[in-house]
C-alpha cells in the first residue's frame, strides 16, 4: 500500500517512521482549522487526481439535426508536498546511543503543508477555477466596524448570521477570524467575567477559530466538503552522505457546493 512512498529503501526501521508520522500529524493538526468544521471525506488514495462536480449537461443546446454533447466538469485534487532532511549522524546517535531524536525538520515540513492546505480551503486556487471560502462567488458579504469597540464583534457576527439565515443557511455556524481579531476576543465585557470569545462561541456552535485569513468568515458547514486523496504521509528520497532526504505529502481539494452558506466579514483594524 505504501510502496510509492519508498519507505522500504530507507536505512532505518519502523520505529523511526513511527516517530516521523506522529510528529508530522501533531504539528499539522495544531495549525489546521478547515478540517475542524467542514465535512471531511476520504482518504481515497493517492490515485485520486480529479473529482467531478456539478451536473452533466449539454455544452450547448443542439439544433434539430445536430448531435448533442453532454459534458461534466471536474476539478483537480492538489498534491501538497514539502521536502526535508534528517541528519544521518543524529539518527545513528538515536539508534545506537539512545540520544534524543532531532525531529524539528519534520514538524517544519508538516506546518508548511498545513499552511498550504489552509490556503486551499480559504482562498482556493483561482488559476485552476477552485474557489475558497473567502472568495466564493455568490457568497454573502458584510462590511463590519472597528472591533476595538468591544460590542462591535458580536454586532457584526449577528449581521452575518442573519444574512445567512435569510438565504436558508440556518447553522449551526463556525467562525474563522484573522489572528489579530481572534486574539482581541480575550477581553471581558465590563462588569462581567465573560470573555467576548465565550459569547461568540454560544452563537457559533461549530466553533470560533484563528485562521490565516484577513477579516473573518462565517460558515454553515453544509457549504461543501474537503475531499482527501492521500492523507499526510512521509516518504523517502535518498541521502547525500550528510542527511537522509525525505518528504511529506498529501492530496486534497475543497469542494465548494453552496456559496450562499458563506458570509465574509471585513473588519477595521483593532488598536
Amino acid at each position: 500500500m505504501m510502496d510509492y512512498l519508498n519507505r522500504q529503501a530507507a536505512p532505518f526501521g519502523n520505529d523511526i517512521w513511527k516517530r516521523i508520522d506522529e510528529a508530522a500529524v501533531h504539528a499539522a493538526r495544531d495549525m489546521l482549522t478547515g478540517r475542524r468544521f467542514l465535512e471531511v471525506d476520504g482518504p481515497y488514495g493517492v490515485g485520486l487526481t480529479s473529482v467531478e462536480v456539478g451536473h452533466d449537461d449539454y455544452c450547448r443546446q443542439p439544433g434539430p439535426e445536430e448531435a448533442g454533447a453532454v459534458m461534466g466538469r471536474a476539478i483537480s485534487v492538489a498534491m501538497l508536498r514539502k521536502d526535508f532532511g534528517l541528519s544521518i549522524r543524529r539518527i545513528a546517535a538515536h539508534q545506537e546511543m539512545q540520544q534524543p531524536l532531532y525531529i524539528s525538520p519534520v514538524e517544519d515540513a508538516a506546518e508548511a503543508v498545513a499552511r498550504r492546505e489552509e490556503e486551499m480551503v480559504y482562498y482556493g486556487q483561482p488559476d485552476f477555477n477552485i474557489q475558497g471560502l473567502m472568495n466564493a462567488q455568490g457568497r454573502a458579504q458584510h462590511t463590519g466596524g472597528d472591533w476595538a469597540n468591544i460590542d462591535q464583534a458580536l454586532e457584526d457576527v449577528l449581521v452575518a448570521v442573519n444574512m445567512l439565515d435569510a438565504q436558508g443557511a440556518r447553522g449551526p455556524y463556525a467562525l474563522a477570524l484573522a489572528p489579530t481579531l481572534y486574539n482581541g476576543l480575550f477581553r471581558r465585557y465590563a462588569g462581567t467575567n465573560m470573555l467576548q470569545l465565550e459569547h461568540l462561541r454560544r452563537l457559533c456552535q461549530h466553533g470560533v477559530y484563528k485562521a490565516p485569513i484577513e477579516g473573518g468568515v462565517l460558515v454553515d458547514p453544509r457549504v461543501g466538503k474537503m475531499l482527501i486523496g492521500q492523507d499526510l504521509m512521509a516518504g523517502y528520497i535518498g541521502h547525500d552522505g550528510v542527511h537522509y532526504q525525505l518528504y511529506l505529502s498529501e492530496s486534497m481539494v475543497f469542494m465548494l457546493e453552496e456559496p450562499k452558506a458563506v458570509c465574509t466579514i471585513s473588519v477595521s483594524a483593532t488598536e
